[in-house]
């Protein structure tokens, strides 16, 4: 597996490709970077991008179902929601409404 601090650097890459009003998964990020059972690390990576330049919309990032699950690591908690209905995404009960319609997967959109 590569140094932390590598894979952290690669997955913000592809964070910061997401479009606005996408959302896509820990876990299709890390099958995406070769590591697939990486969902984890993907997220702690996602714990650490706030206040990075340039900047991490690390809110289109949720659980395998949708959940809003990182947001905990926003200030107030309240942020992911507000930040993902900004983007035009309904969020009902801490998850995605229609979460496979804003799906957004990367070994589809980023073929190499």
């Amino acid at each position: 597996m590569p140094k932390k601090s590598d894979f952290f650097q690669d997955v913000y890459a592809v964070v910061r490709l997401i479009p606005k009003g996408r959302v896509t998964t820990y876990g299709a990020i890390g099958i995406y970077l070769g590591a697939a059972k990486s969902a984890r690390m993907v997220g702690w990576a996602m714990n650490n991008a706030h206040g990075l330049q340039p900047t991490i919309p690390a809110h289109r990032v949720v659980n395998r179902n949708g959940l809003l699950t990182g947001k905990a690591h926003f200030k107030p908690p309240s942020l992911m929601q507000h930040l993902l209905e900004k983007d035009g995404i309904t969020v009902e009960n801490n998850t995605i409404v229609n979460f496979k319609e804003h799906f957004w997967e990367p070994l589809e959109e980023l073929k190499l």
